[in-house]
Parts: structure tokens; sequence; C-alpha cells
């Protein structure tokens, strides 16, 4: 069955390739194509997905979640309305009774329930169900779901990032990571999956006529494999693609729509705290001290960026803490701390302790940004910024997945790495510090030995209020910013560009799609 999907599936792009080039404009109504760099991100369902933002994208066209995400806020999605009953710590939500399954059967408050169950079983990686005590289906279209705690980020999380899964199909799957079955990909999402294919890095999309939210504006979605996605979107292979933002005037006078989104994503490095010297908080600040953050921007990315807040939340984000610790750049200092700790300068300027170099590795790979693989200088800027000061390091390129690998098997001393999720809930600072919260994420610095930290982070997950939840999300920023298990070097800019003549309107999702995506393929932008 899988052959013969892909051998339609290549019939089919061998057509659309011919209609895009050939016919008029009006025919490409039918369908819309979005350029992507590296195109495998795995099999579009909660198990088979890469566990990065694209991932999850690809598989939000084919599962809905109770609420979800326009450019405003949230907006019901399989569920019409929901409530909070603070006494009974209980969400209520009330689903559409016309939302369907892709293969014709009613979704029910049977599988919102369902999939809690599942999920606390076999559990998946975007989501926590931890601090959910029991959903009830009060019948048909109504479920309560019952939590053991406040949690504070349950809407966000469980409400706008949940999949909600079919119980007559998952109910009798036992291995999820392995079930790659036609059935597996049977969602209530606009688009239904047919066909990706691993070595081309295309996915290939139809619509869901029966889609409880209308019909989807285009017939048939498909992602396109692109070594250079500007291209495409000007040769009219692609309808949207992710672009340099220096082409941005250009692409416009052409007439395509250019976008660019919030500060929702970081390029950071990454410290092996566990070792020393990184194990010293001074030394750790040290290197942000030593590291001309500007300088990388300027040198690798033609100024196109701007400097990180050191408390990792985004400087556009709601909660952003203004006063958090700041490190200008002063390689003096930088010096001056690294003496502190004992050692001087030997032969050649370098430092060394007791005989032995400051020496130290630099992982560096072409990070995928926001989607997009992305060649940059930033580990050559970075190694020489260190060297002047008295480190000799010795920089390593690698594929990302290797890097990832080595991080978060600990075999590293440092590296450059970086994820988004930084303007979407504040939970993502609990993802991103603690191995309680992070165990699975390669981003995550896994650092849970400052106490105080450690009070905050469980603090901000069970302060249903809001304003008070901002205050203890302050003092995460600044004792994160204090004690620097990773640094944030920079956001760069987000620039997207589409063609407006198929009617589109895509759009970067403010706080990201779902917990923090930025990336700018709203599902919305295709219903509505």
């Amino acid at each position: 069955m899988k052959r013969s999907i892909l051998i339609l599936a290549n019939v089919l792009f061998a057509v659309l390739f011919v209609c895009i080039s050939a016919t008029p404009a009006v025919s490409q109504m039918r369908e819309i194509r979005i350029a992507d760099s590296r195109g495998d991100w795995g099999y579009p369902n909660p198990f088979l997905h890469y566990p990065r933002g694209p991932g999850y994208v690809r598989m939000s066209w084919v599962f809905d979640t109770l609420i979800w995400k326009d450019q405003n806020g949230y907006i019901p999605a399989l569920a019409r309305s929901w409530s909070f009953d603070a006494e009974n710590l209980a969400f209520t939500f009330i689903l559409n009774p016309e939302a369907r399954w892709h293969d014709g059967r009613p979704l029910t408050s049977e599988d919102v329930s369902f999939t809690i169950q599942y999920f606390k079983k076999y559990p998946y990686l975007w989501v926590t169900v931890d601090d959910i005590e029991r959903a009830v289906a009060e019948g048909a279209y109504t479920v309560r779901i019952y939590l053991s705690r406040p949690y504070s980020a349950f809407l966000p999380d469980v409400g706008g990032t949940m999949p909600i899964l079919p119980k007559h199909i998952w109910e009798s799957v036992e291995n999820p990571h392995t079930y790659n079955d036609p059935r597996a990909f049977i969602g209530s999402g606009p688009f239904i999956f047919r066909d990706f294919n691993k070595t081309k890095g295309t996915y290939l999309y139809e619509a869901f006529t029966d889609y409880y939210q209308g019909r989807p504006k285009v017939d048939r979605l498909i992602y396109v494999r692109s070594g250079k996605p500007m291209l495409s979107l000007q040769t009219g292979e692609a309808d949207l693609a992710n672009i340099m933002p220096g082409m941005a005037d250009e692409l416009r006078k052409k007439g395509m729509t250019v976008i660019r989104d919030e500060r929702g994503w970081n390029k950071k490095l990454m410290i092996n705290h566990r070792k020393p010297p990184f194990n010293e908080r001074s030394f750790r600040q040290a290197l942000a001290y030593a590291v001309n953050r500007q300088e990388i921007i300027d040198k690798s990315h033609l100024g196109f960026g701007t400097p990180a807040s050191y408390g990792l939340l985004s400087i556009d984000h709601e909660m952003y803490n203004p006063k958090t610790p700041f490190y200008p750049h002063d390689a003096e200092k930088a010096g001056e701390i690294i003496e502190s700790l004992g050692y001087t300068r030997g032969n050649g300027g370098y430092f060394e302790k007791d005989g032995c170099p400051l020496t130290f590795e630099l992982l560096s790979s072409n990070i995928t940004v926001a989607g997009e693989i992305v060649s940059d200088r930033d580990g050559e800027v970075i190694k020489k910024q260190l060297e002047q000061i008295g480190i000799n390091v010795s920089l390593v390129n690698m594929e990302q997945a290797t890097t990832d690998s080595r991080i978060k098997n600990w075999e590293f001393d440092i590296a450059i790495s970086g994820h988004g999720g930084i303007s979407g809930d504040p939970r993502i600072l609990n993802e991103m510090i603690s191995s309680q919260y992070g165990a699975g994420s390669v981003n995550s610095a896994r650092y849970d030995i400052d106490p105080e930290l450690n009070r905050l982070m469980e603090a901000q997950m069970v302060e249903m209020d809001q304003q008070k939840r901002k205050n203890t999300v302050y003092g995460i920023q600044e004792l994160y910013a204090i004690d620097l298990p990773a640094i944030s070097l920079y956001y760069p800019d987000a620039v997207a560009a589409y063609n407006p003549v198929k009617g589109i309107c895509w759009f970067y999702t403010k706080g990201g799609i779902s917990k923090g995506i930025p990336i700018p393929q709203n599902k919305m932008s295709l219903i509505k």
C-alpha cells in the first residue's frame, strides 16, 4: 500500500510541476506549495514527527487540538467553548458536534478522555498531562478535565498543543513509536495526509472536505524541499518561503508580500556545566563577558538580528523582565574573572592552571532556524573572541543531528544551538532550564543545582493568577541570567515572503504556533 501511495505521489508531483509551469494562475488555486530547505521532519503524527517546531507544524495540519490561535489569540477549534472551575480545579470543554475524523466517524468527548489517558501511558514530548487527575466524558460533546493541582500552563499546553487522537484506532496500539499504518494518520484536522517522501523531503496533503470549520481554501498542500527557498518562490515552484532579511525589498518589488515575526527564536551557547571549569558560575559569566554578541550579528548575519536577553524569554514577551542582569562585552573583565579562578597566562598568551592549558571544544553546525537550515560563521566568530581573551578553542563543525546527540549525552564542552518557544507560555523557562521539565529536549540546560531557581520554576507552574505568576517569572529570569547554565546570544531577524496572487494571507502567530513555534504556517491561513 505504501508503494502504491508513493507511486501515486510521484505522479502527482510531476503533473503539478507541469501545471505550475504552463497553466494560467487560476488553475494554481487548487494547491499551495511551501518551500523548505531541510525537507525531512518525520511522519506527521504525534509519535513520529521530529521533536522540533517544523515537525509539530507538519502534524498540525492533520490533527486538531481543543483550542488554537489565530492572529489575535486563542480561538475555538475542536472545542466550541471552554471554562474553568477554580473551586474544583476543572476545565470544561464543549466540543463542536460537527467535528469528524478523516474516516467519517464523529469525534466525541470519549476521544478527548482517551487521548489524555493514552498520553499518560505513552508520553508525548510536547505535552504534559502529569497534573491531570482524570478526564470525564459528560455526554457525547462535553468533557471535564480535573487537575490534581493548579496548572498555569494548561490552556497553551493541553488545550492548544495536545493533538486529539481517535480512540477507535489508537486504543489497540501498544507501541505508538513504531505504528506507521495508514490509519495512524487519521486525524480531525483540515488536511488528510497522503504521502511523505523521506528521500525527496516532500509532503503531500489533501483537503478534508468535511472539515467542521469549513472546507480548506485549497485542494492540496505540498511541501517541497529546496536548497534555495527564495529562488523557489521567485520561479513559482513555491508560494511561501522563509527568506534572508536582506532580500525583503527586492521581493516586494517583484510583487511578493513580506512578513516579519516577533523575536521568538534564539541562538544560544549550550554549556556542559557538569564539568570543570564550566561548573563554576563565575567562569560561565566570564564567557558571557567574552562573547561579543553584536559582532556575531554584524559579521555572521550582516546586522540582521538583536542581542538576546540573558533571561531567555524574548524581549517581546509580555512577561519579559527589563531588569534582567546584563553582561556587556568586556574582554578585560572576562580575563580578570578567569584569573580569579587560579589561571595564569602561559606561553602564547593562553590561560593555564597547574601546567594544563585552558583548552576546550566548541561544537558548531548549520542550525535549523525556524524550519530553515542556515549557514553562518557564528562558530568562527566565537572561537576568535574566546581566543582573544586567552582561551584555546578547537572548533568542530558537524551535522545538527550529531550536535544534538552529543549535547543530549553530555559529550561536549560548549556548543552552538538554538530554539523557538521563547515568545510563548513562560513554561518554556522550565523546559529549557530544568531536567525535570526538559529531560527530553536537546535545547534544555538541565540545570537543577540552584534551589531558589527550582522553587520559582515550580511556583510559576501552580500560580493561576497571571499577575502573581508574572512576578515569579521575573524572578526566574533574574536567577537564570546570574547562573547562566546556557547563554542566549541573539534573535535572528525572522522574515518570510509569499505570493499574494492565490489569495492566501499567511501570518506569524503572536506568541508562536502552539506553545511558541515561530513559523508562518498557521493552518488558519488556509481555513478562514
